[in-house]
């Protein structure tokens, strides 16, 4: 139930209408609010704030009609520069990156607030009443609409700077990294050496504890999609109940087509009504994949940027480069993270959950082959994902990571002798390549 509850709220909060609305509901709060003050508490401004804060029934109609209909014209400009920054997003870096674009909460934020000062500004006008026994000026109220609009004078600038910024290549490259690094270290934290090792299992056991397992349940899904979200605790529990073991067969980002094994139950008892349900509700399969659980997604967010960069209608080697180093610094960190071992155990210490976890060797093929093919015609690029590897190199610790690092260079010389015209480009990389085989 957290899960889901955890991956609903994400959902919200990153939706583009969600502060808006948000917003639209104080403004409603607001009027009633400051409107109840004025009927309570009789404001006379004096001095020099009388000139800007007084007026009769259709001086304060005159201020708010006017505050109102700028401020919706306004939100439609805003809007429109919105569609038409998202436009150049989708042409230039691709359309995976446009909710980078729709979660913007400045962009929100600005969008809401000239919309809730038109709906503040249309329920005060409704309260200014005429005439020598109902009339009623709400001053306070008036005071505060005033106060928004030099507000959102402030906000259209800052809006307009932010566009402009937001919409440049390594601003966009900084963002999805900055993404990027949150979900590494929310779902691979780093080493600590207080952590416990946990307890030594392989395959070797785990067929051993299947063999005594005679019952053994498929479960399929009913619909095709991405998985977002695996519930693991609810599976845990789930798994415990039936005294059994529970293999996930596809981790988060996977695509699932219908009908297809999502889970297999191993149980020596009997698979009660209604367990099903309950183990598909810790599945979450959506029509596009996103970042809650899916460690790769922004890799590939960054790997599309580079792909475009490198396409011949394009043909900008330095955005690509620049990717590649942010690329570079993630995986860094992911030598020196906790990476999440397939076998989970329950609080008496055993082994009741398997899942399909990521890998090092995923992580490194996800972010530097599409480049690679991409990049074969561009010796800097060939390069500079060579120097990238000398990079990673040194920080890993693993050997298994240092014979992954490794492959990829072979891969990458082999791509630039085949691929490069120029024999000090060769030789170039090749140097390089000697460079990472001494460190060994």
């Amino acid at each position: 139930m957290k899960t889901k509850l955890v991956y609903f709220w994400s959902i919200l909060q990153s939706s583009f209408w969600f502060v808006p609305l948000q917003l639209i509901l104080v403004s409603i709060i607001a009027a009633t609010g400051f409107i109840y003050l004025d009927t309570v508490w009789e404001f006379e401004p004096s001095g020099v704030f009388k000139f800007y804060m007084y007026g009769e029934e259709e001086a304060a109609r005159s201020i708010l009609s006017t505050i109102a209909g700028a401020m919706i014209g306004v939100a439609g400009t805003v809007f429109s520069i919105t569609l038409v920054a998202l436009t150049l997003a989708s042409s230039q870096f691709g359309p995976r990156l446009l909710q980078n674009f729709m979660h913007d909460r400045i962009n929100q934020v600005v969008l809401g607030s000239y919309i809730a000062t038109f709906n503040y500004c249309l329920l005060v006008l409704r309260a200014v009443k005429s005439g020598e026994e109902l009339g009623f000026v709400p001053n306070v109220s008036i005071i505060f609409a005033i106060f928004l609009a030099i507000v959102n004078i402030f906000l259209l600038v800052i809006f307009i700077h932010h566009i402009s910024v937001s919409i440049q290549a390594d601003q966009v490259i900084s963002n999805v990294n900055n993404n990027l690094h949150k979900n590494f270290k929310r779902l691979f934290p780093a080493k600590d050496n207080n952590d416990h090792e946990p307890p030594t299992f392989d395959e070797g056991m785990l067929a051993a504890r299947k063999a005594d397992l005679k019952q053994e349940y498929s479960l399929k899904s009913r619909r095709s999609g991405y998985l977002q979200s695996i519930d693991h605790h609810k599976l845990m529990e789930l798994a415990k109940e039936v005294q059994g073991i529970v293999e996930v067969k596809k981790h988060a980002g996977n695509f699932i087509v219908e009908k297809q094994e999502l889970i297999i139950i191993h149980t020596s008892g009997k698979f009660e009504d209604g367990l099903e349900d309950r183990f598909r509700s810790s599945f979450i399969i959506g029509n596009k994949r996103t970042s809650s659980q899916d460690a790769e997604f922004a890799i590939r967010q960054m790997v599309e940027v580079a792909a475009r960069a490198l396409s011949p209608g394009v043909n900008d080697p330095f955005t690509a480069i620049t990717c590649i180093d942010k690329l570079t610094d993630v995986i860094c960190y992911l030598t020196s993270a906790r990476l999440p071992s397939p076998y989970h155990f329950d609080g008496e210490g055993e082994m009741r959950l398997v899942t399909k976890t990521i890998s090092f060797d995923g992580v490194m093929s996800v972010a530097f082959n599409q480049i690679r093919q991409y990049g074969s015609n561009s010796p800097a690029v060939i390069i500079r994902l060579m120097e990238a590897l000398i990079t990673i190199f040194q920080f890993a610790e693993d050997d298994q990571h240092k014979n992954i690092i490794l492959k990829h260079a072979d891969m990458i010389l082999h791509t630039g002798e085949k691929s490069f015209l120029d024999e000090n480009d060769v030789k170039d990389l090749k140097e390089r390549y000697e460079q990472l085989k001494a460190l060994i």
